[in-house]
């Protein structure tokens, strides 16, 4: 499973989370980095992503358009890098395991 993280978090946390999510990039190192929530979520979609955010506007598009793309929202406040990419690792089974099933396309992680 790749993950396309959002402007909101940090491109700097992609080369820590290659080992449990291989593929994993940033909107910034796409070239999306100032692009709408629409643009970023075609992009996942096209390209089998599974968009990492903070934003709660991918639960929108999510709960209108549905899923592909899959959506992980991260309940986390102001944290800091190592605290993402903690939270990321520490919960990668159940994230993977949560998108085994084809019907769940968000799921929240605090």
């Amino acid at each position: 499973m790749k993950l396309l993280l959002d402007e909101n978090l940090s491109y700097r946390i992609v080369a820590s989370l290659q080992g449990s999510y291989p593929g994993t990039t940033h909107v910034r190192l796409t070239g999306l980095e100032r692009a709408d929530d629409k643009a970023i979520w075609q992009f996942a979609k096209e390209n089998d992503y599974v968009i990492v955010t903070k934003d709660e506007d991918f639960h929108g598009l999510s709960g209108l358009i549905g899923h592909p793309p899959r959506v992980v929202s991260l309940c986390l406040g102001n944290s800091s890098n190592q605290a993402v990419v903690n939270t990321l690792l520490n919960n990668a089974d159940t994230i993977i395991a949560a998108f085994l099933d084809l019907d769940i396309g968000f799921l929240e992680i605090s």
